[in-house]
This record gives structure tokens, sequence and C-alpha cells, in this order.
């Protein structure tokens, strides 16, 4: 079939799979056209023909918007796809959109932070910080061991493992203090500082952690800290269980029972110092240059973002997670939330930086997938 002719079809296939309530407008009858600039050099820069077919045909299957903005040695902008399937309205370039554990960035910035301040010990643990939190079950858990997921602590209560256990409980409530009672409540998984092990579970803890150092609302502690003294003026934390993206968005999709369903809005608070931001890629690019050119963790503390720990396979630092792309070392995070995929990333000199969110129909899946068609191409060359 010509590509014309499946745009179309899928297009009137998103249209009526959406289960968001009845739909009002007409279906679009194709593909929006990316809107893009560059100026990056032909021999150098980011594979910019690359990265605009990767945006082109939106909305697809896989994604219905796609935001990038890529910087360094030759800057890239593209944004494609449609806001809202129901109508084809184009995506909005300033858009917000729920960052997901792009977060731990945030966190691990505020408690580097405190640790500059003399407020926190890296090496102190969260039994002398949140004393009662953990059993005589757990051994000394450290602060440094909770940023770089060497804890032994497991994964905490959960509404859905997979977005289509959790749809249902979009609009419940689970508070952090319930996710860590129910990690340690199962005992650790393992002696902390012996393996390391990715999950949300540290990163709560550590939200924990700040306001009880602070006396103060992580998400306050966030707003006078990285987003004021960094210009994010449209990042925030949802107030309470507000279940709404406040502010111009495009609205996330996910496929559930081979139906597209709108699952925008959503109840993330069990997230919270984890995985809750919501941001711009604007915003977040002030956010990672901000914190790889030292303005917003000072050293010594800096360095524990771009360290391993001597354990088997380590690939995290505090924060910030290491990777190759052909050829490079790319220091960065990747977040999901249902409907949203995000990452920012960049060469430890800033040479290139990447920040994209993607509408993702499948945000807490093959998120390799997402990454090989909207991130590796900003690393080409």
């Amino acid at each position: 079939m010509p590509r014309t002719g499946r745009s179309a079809l899928l297009a009137a296939a998103l249209v009526t799979a959406v289960a968001a309530g009845p739909l009002a407008a007409p279906a679009f009858a194709a593909a929006s056209e990316p809107a893009r600039t560059s100026t990056a050099p032909a021999t150098a820069g980011p594979d910019t023909e690359a990265l605009a077919a990767a945006v082109a045909g939106l909305p697809d299957h896989d994604a219905t918007a796609a935001l990038l903005r890529v910087g360094g040695d030759g800057t890239w902008r593209g944004t494609a796809g449609v806001r809202d399937v129901r109508t084809g309205a184009p995506a909005l370039e300033n858009a917000r959109f729920r960052a997901g554990s792009v977060t731990k960035v945030v966190t691990a910035s505020i408690v580097l932070q405190l640790a500059a301040e003399g407020r926190i010990d890296l090496d102190g643990t969260v039994q002398r910080y949140l004393p009662g939190l953990l059993t005589e079950d757990f051994a000394p858990v450290t602060v440094r061991q909770l940023l770089n997921y060497t804890s032994g602590l497991r994964p905490g209560a959960s509404l859905g493992d997979t977005v289509e256990e959790g749809y249902p409980h979009r609009f419940e409530t689970l508070t952090p203090r319930q996710v860590v009672a129910d990690a340690v409540a199962q005992g650790p998984a393992y002696a902390p500082g012996t393996r390391q092990t990715y999950g949300n579970i540290h990163y709560t803890v550590l939200g924990m952690l700040i306001e009880k150092v602070t006396g103060d609302s992580y998400a306050h502690q966030a707003e006078l800290r990285i987003f004021r003294p960094l210009g994010m003026r449209h990042s925030s934390f949802p107030v309470g269980a507000d279940p709404r993206i406040r502010g111009p968005h495009n609205r996330g999709y996910d496929w559930i029972d081979g139906k597209l369903v709108d699952v925008t809005d959503w109840n993330m608070s069990d997230r919270f110092a984890a995985g809750d931001l919501i941001s711009t890629t604007a915003d977040l690019e002030r956010l990672l240059v901000g914190v790889f050119r030292g303005r917003v963790v000072p050293e010594p503390e800096l360095k524990e973002m771009f360290t391993l720990p001597d354990v088997p396979g380590a690939r995290y630092g505090a924060g910030l997670e290491r990777f190759e792309v052909n050829g490079k070392v790319i220091w960065g995070k990747t977040g999901s939330r249902p409907g949203y995929a995000t990452v920012i990333a960049a060469t430890p000199d800033l040479s290139r930086t990447l920040v994209y969110s993607v509408n993702s129909t499948d945000a807490k899946g093959d998120g390799l997938a997402v990454a090989q068609r909207f991130a590796f191409p900003a690393f080409n060359r």
C-alpha cells in the first residue's frame, strides 16, 4: 500500500480508537508536516536528515507527537505530530509534558546542594536522618547509596506495573509513605553497596529526606533551588493528587487492549521525587546545561553525578546514567509516564546536547526503540 494510503488509514484508526469521550471533530486525513530549524554544518553536528526522518509522518502507530531540541556544535529543532488526535490540531512546540524519571536529576541536585551546604552527609544514613523509617532488618543505608541505586531497598507499592494495570486506578492516590512502607515490609533485597538496582524507591526516600532536613515541601525546594535560578518558568509538580497537566500540552495516548486510549490525566502522586515532574523541552535544556556547567551543584559534589559505584555492571551515578552512542560517551536521563517519553542527554563537554519529549503510544514499553529513532541521530556525527 502506498505511504499516503497507510497514513490516511492510520489517521482514521487513531481517531476512532480513542476512548476518551465522544469525538466531535472530524478525523485528520494525513500526518502533519514537522516544523524544524537547523544551524548544523553539513560536516558536523547532529545527523539532521535522520532527525527529520524520525519526526516525519507523525502521528503514526508508535507516536502522536514529538518535540526535539539538539544543541552544542550544531542546533536542530523539530516539532511534529498532533496536539489531539481527535481534532488533528498541530503539536505545540512549547507544550508541557510529564518528564517521568528525569525528575531524579532534580532530586539528586537538591540532595547534593544540601550536602555542599553541610546539611547532609552523603555517608550519613537513612537511619540517622529518617529514624524509624527502616526496620532493624536493614543494615545502615547511606544517602550516597540511595543516590546511586545501591541501597538494597525493594520496589514499593504500586497501583499497576503496566499502563494496562494502572489505567483503572489512575485517579487513586498512593502516598510516598505508603510506597516506602510496603518496600520496607518486604525486607532488604541485598546488602547495601553491593549491587546496583535502578528503581524509584531510592528517590522516593530521598524526597522524604529533603523534606525532613529542610522542613519544607519537596516541590517548593525544587522551585527555590532549581527552577527559579535556572529560569525554568514552565516546570512544576502537581498540587496534591491533581491528575491534570496545567498549561498548554499535547495529549498523551497508549494502546490498551487494541485501542488507542487518552492517558493524559493521571494522578502521579506515588511517583513523587522519583517521577512527578511536569516540564518543557526548553526548561529541561536549561536544567541539562546548568547541571553540566556546574551552575546547579558545585564541586566536589558535582562529581557524584558522573561517578559510577564500584559494583558489577554499574551504569548510574547520582541522578545521571552513562551511555555510549556511536562511540561517544553520553550522560543523561530517560523518563517515561503513560503517553510521554522523555530524554535529556549530553556529552560531558556539552559539544552535543539533546532534549526530547515524544508522545509515545508505548512509553512504558520499548524505550530503546524510541531512543534509536529520536535520540541516536543526535549523536551520529
